[in-house]
């Protein structure tokens, strides 16, 4: 192998194992800050070595044994500097993990006990929603701050600031690297999914730039889902979630035409559809629905995806069940979005004029001002209903507030057929 190959194995290898370094890491020392660092260590001491020995064997153990032994040489300095020398045997006594077997040695069930607690900490409550955002995707993604910052449109600077003040905070609070227990779990389980709910949307509808959808974050955000899937079992919300996500994801090839245009939900090739991705999703369903109890939100979101993912073509669409399932989140769950949500699903069943009488009850909802999807639900009905004046005037609001380029290029084509007296054009 030439340097230039081994060094892209040395990075494919680190983000395969950068979050399990870290989780394992921070088991240790009880900082995440401190671990994310001490496994750049490792990676700097690869970069230096493997180009003239190889890489090793079992990359992810020798990486997690060369950040061991910095984590030994720096307990050792914080003790002497300190003059504490009987601290030197305590600290290193009550570490004896830093003389535990190798990574691959550790059961799967320390390493994704790791995962989870790093999961637990890094979309701790204490955190402001962007910064777990960002710190989650940093530290489990395995994302630099470029990509993140790339991912969301923020400048670099922004996003380092907001991980070096995430780490600041957990450690100023000693934020225990713990899985919370008893009446704790659901609330910082609820903190987890929401990030990962927040990082797919991102992903799926980009709410700026130039386009459609950002695949990656897509991605990222269901791999962590699956893996918080598989330790957190008994949980039917995690898996509501996860059945979500996979059968959104199973769409993406059809929501982008060949310019990169969107392709709306009713006329997309479902032949183009992951089907892989949607009988995943259908499993993770039903398990969230034999775990009993009450249906979460996403559980509820996850059954409504169902129905269209169970549809043969658009004409099949239980539209009917779909709304009666709007109605049951907007009672778990009661948000402006929701309803208008649920106006959509009642516009399809029982015509658009009914569906624009639940619209238009929520043109004086404050927190939909500046939401462009209100006004582009209402143009879409008005149009239906041959209103094309009024749908024109809609459709241009709503790509006045979006900061999608592509969408806002959907929505003045749209506004352009109503000009003509014309049905809105379908996305190509």
């Amino acid at each position: 192998m030439t340097a230039t190959d081994i060094h892209r194995a040395i990075d494919a290898i680190f983000r395969i194992e950068s979050a399990r370094l870290i989780a394992g890491l921070a088991r240790i020392v009880r900082d995440v800050g401190l671990a994310e660092e001490l496994a750049q260590d490792a990676l700097v001491i690869a970069l230096e070595q493997w180009p003239r020995l190889g890489v090793p064997d079992k990359p992810g153990a020798w990486l997690m044994a060369a950040a061991k032994h910095r984590a030994i040489d720096l307990l050792r300095r914080r003790a002497l500097l300190d003059r504490k020398h009987e601290e030197v045997g305590r600290e290193l006594g009550a570490r004896q993990e830093l003389a535990a077997p190798d990574l691959d040695a550790a059961s799967d069930q320390d390493v994704g006990d790791d995962l989870l607690r790093l999961m637990f900490v890094s979309c701790h409550p204490i955190l402001s929603t962007e910064a777990r955002v960002a710190l989650t995707l940093r530290l489990l993604g395995g994302l630099t701050t470029e990509e993140i910052a790339r991912a969301f449109l923020v400048p670099e600077p922004t996003i380092a600031q907001r991980i070096v003040r995430a780490k600041r905070t957990l450690a100023e609070a000693r934020v225990p690297f713990e899985v919370p227990r008893g009446a704790g779990l659901a609330a910082r389980l609820s903190s987890v999914l929401e990030v990962l709910y927040l990082v797919f949307n991102e992903g799926y509808s980009a709410t700026a730039g130039d386009d459609w959808m950002r695949p990656a974050l897509c991605e990222d955000a269901l791999r962590l889902g699956r893996i918080l899937a598989e330790l957190v079992t008994h949980e039917a919300e995690v898996h509501g979630l996860v059945a979500l996500m996979e059968i959104q994801a199973s769409r993406s090839a059809a929501r982008i035409g060949p310019m990169g245009q969107p392709v709306l939900l009713l006329d997309q090739d479902r032949a183009r559809w992951n089907h892989v991705l949607v009988r995943r999703g259908l499993a993770a369903l039903e398990r969230a629905e034999a775990l009993g109890g009450a249906r979460g939100p996403y559980t509820l979101q996850a059954a409504i995806a169902a129905c269209h993912a169970r549809a043969r073509t658009p004409e099949e669409t239980d539209w009917a069940r779909i709304a009666g399932l709007y109605d049951a989140l907007a009672r778990v769950a009661p948000s402006p979005v929701v309803e208008l949500n649920r106006a959509v699903a009642v516009a399809m069943a029982s015509g658009p004029a009914a569906g624009l009488e639940l619209a238009d009850a929520l043109t004086s909802e404050p927190s939909l001002r500046a939401y462009h999807l209100l006004p582009s639900v209402r143009g879409d009905l008005l149009a239906k209903l041959g209103r094309f004046d009024e749908a024109r005037a809609e459709f241009e609001r709503a790509a006045s507030l979006t900061r999608n380029r592509r969408e806002r290029e959907l929505l003045l084509e749209r506004a352009a057929a109503c000009a003509r007296g014309l049905a809105p054009p379908k996305a190509r």
